[in-house]
């Protein structure tokens, strides 16, 4: 059975940086995914640490956050059927070196940190991840 859902999508700063975004984009629509709000933005440290709070205590917290405020970053909503199922096998494993060919990870990640793109892991982490960033006036079906 499947469901319309949504999700949120994070480009992140190394893929910003490298201006392959439209390419990152392009696998998502390709794939079934409509991009429903869409924004470039640069993350302060408080707001990278309140979006990964749920990693604070893992070793790579100060790391995470310090790459994810050194460049512009794409967040956006997805939706489609099992969007969020959908978008984390469009983006492939967090460890590009363990990820399918043709993922998104695998074909442009530099490193495990800097792997391009964050996708919700859940319904429930979608909902509060997305109205981290959006109002519902800005999610346009």
């Amino acid at each position: 059975m499947t469901t319309s859902q949504r999700t949120l999508s994070i480009i992140k700063p190394d893929a910003t940086r490298r201006n392959i975004t439209g390419q990152i984009n392009q696998r998502f629509e390709s794939q079934g995914l409509r991009i429903v709000a869409q924004k470039k933005i640069r993350l302060s440290l408080a707001e990278a640490e309140k979006f990964y709070a749920i990693h604070k205590e893992r070793p790579f917290f100060k790391d995470l956050c310090a790459f994810m405020c050194s460049g512009p970053i794409v967040v956006q909503v997805l939706e489609g059927d099992n969007a969020v199922l959908l978008n984390r096998q469009i983006m492939g494993a967090t460890n590009p070196a363990n990820a399918d060919e043709g993922t998104i990870r695998k074909d442009f990640a530099e490193s495990i940190e800097a792997n391009s793109v964050h996708g919700s892991d859940s319904e429930e982490s979608a909902h509060s991840e997305i109205q981290l960033f959006f109002s519902e006036l800005e999610i346009v079906g």
